[in-house]
């Protein structure tokens, strides 16, 4: 989906021949390279802002609602897919070793996965909800795609991207409880807005002020989401304040402190680990924005992907 930070670059340069040489001849396409191509294990982020935006809506999990985490997940792989469509010649040239410059995933067979994942993903969410989940669904797939064949390289791109991980949230409140679910979308937004300016700055690094900046909005993500779920937040009970305070304390140990890291080294690896760490991070802030919406049992299944998703991202770069 470009649901998740990936760098914006800058403008395209003149198309370069080993962007597309891989094209003519499709590589014996490996599941590895085609993980890599969608960034895999970055798809565990994105079930929690279903279960999220659900549980702010008073809504239990059902099949329904994991319909829509499938959806979710589907468009997610699909962004990540036209990204790298989108972005070819550019990575030619910055990323050589990514699937498409690198000959190992044509880029014609890029574009049809995107187009195919979001053909999925559209058809699971009108299959979930009908025309309730398509009036999210849609507009959400359309700034997908917007991001990542317009928005990416303009001043506009991180709100953007923002955007695409409020509407998912939204895309797991029930009808008629839209609203109630937007303190949480916005939440959402607001951290991914920061690490996807910060994901700007990967290829060539940051300056100081960047990962700083960052730093700030990932305290003021952590300290909303405590005041948004605090003691006074009716039917929150003990157990669902101590998800929260867990939520979050993982999330500043994996975001906040790989953002500290950058504000004293904004190196581009560094700058880059921040940002895999910022994506990762997303799986705490939505557990504890789900147990503080008092459905601690939906944020345990969160609470366990996180240590898988670090896990793999280990082997399959998140970002």
């Amino acid at each position: 989906m470009g649901v998740g930070p990936v760098p914006a670059g800058v403008p395209h340069p003149a198309p370069v021949a080993s962007a597309s040489a891989g094209a003519a001849t499709p590589p014996d396409l490996r599941l590895r390279d085609l993980a890599e191509l969608v960034r895999a294990p970055a798809a565990f982020t994105v079930p929690g802002d279903v279960l999220a935006g659900a549980a702010a809506a008073g809504r239990r999990p059902d099949l329904s609602t994991a319909a829509l985490a499938v959806s979710s997940v589907c468009l997610y792989w699909a962004g990540m897919a036209l990204n790298d469509w989108a972005d070819r010649d550019l990575d030619a040239v910055e990323r050589p070793e990514r699937p498409i410059p690198s000959g190992r995933v044509p880029a014609p067979v890029a574009l049809g996965t995107a187009v195919a994942l979001t053909a999925v993903s559209l058809g699971l969410a009108a299959a979930a909800e009908g025309r309730r989940a398509m009036t999210v669904a849609v507009p959400l797939a359309a700034t997908v795609w917007g991001y990542d064949l317009w928005a990416k390289s303009r001043p506009a791109g991180p709100a953007v991207m923002a955007a695409t991980r409020g509407l998912d949230v939204l895309l797991g409140a029930r009808a008629g409880r839209t609203r109630s679910a937007l303190p949480t979308a916005a939440t959402v937004a607001g951290h991914t807005l920061a690490v996807t300016a910060l994901s700007r700055a990967e290829v060539t690094g940051a300056q100081p002020w960047l990962p700083r900046t960052t730093l700030a909005a990932t305290g003021a993500v952590a300290a909303a989401t405590a005041l948004h779920t605090g003691p006074a937040r009716r039917g929150t009970g003990r157990l669902d304040r101590l998800g929260v305070a867990a939520g979050l304390l993982a999330y500043g140990a994996t975001a906040g402190r790989a953002q500290a890291h950058a504000v004293t080294d904004p190196s581009p690896g560094t700058v880059r680990k921040a940002v895999g760490a910022g994506i990762l991070g997303l799986i705490p802030l939505q557990a504890a924005l789900t147990a503080g919406a008092g459905a601690v049992r939906s944020a345990l299944p969160l609470a366990a992907a996180f240590p898988l998703a670090r896990a793999l991202s280990r082997r399959v770069s998140p970002t």
